[in-house]
């Protein structure tokens, strides 16, 4: 019999969340039965990318930002199944108002 640590896992893209606010971006990540420890996150200035394996699946993805970032002054929590990163925006956002006829 083959046990599921022999088995090849079943790669899983997670629902992930994404807002910003004129600081920060904020990323909830949902990596149900996930162990805390096996979680792997990696920024860049453009994105992130993070693995995260259970015994039947392995989460993986990579998200593009749309705005460049600091991954140095990136920090991540875990609790309950959900992963939240927040990342400094590496420039302040100023928009302009587009006038709505």
């Amino acid at each position: 019999m083959i046990s599921l640590a022999e088995k090849e896992r079943i790669l899983v893209a997670p629902n992930a969340f994404f807002y910003h606010d004129k600081k920060n971006y904020t990323i909830n990540v949902e990596l149900p039965g996930v162990d805390k420890k096996d979680i792997k996150v990696e920024a860049g200035e453009n994105g992130f990318c993070l693995t995260a394996p259970r015994d039947d699946i392995e989460y993986a993805g990579c998200w593009t930002l749309t705005h460049t970032v600091n991954p140095e002054g990136a920090t991540s929590t875990f609790k309950n199944g959900l992963l939240k990163v927040t990342i400094p925006l590496a420039e302040r956002l100023e928009g302009v108002k587009v006038p709505i006829k």
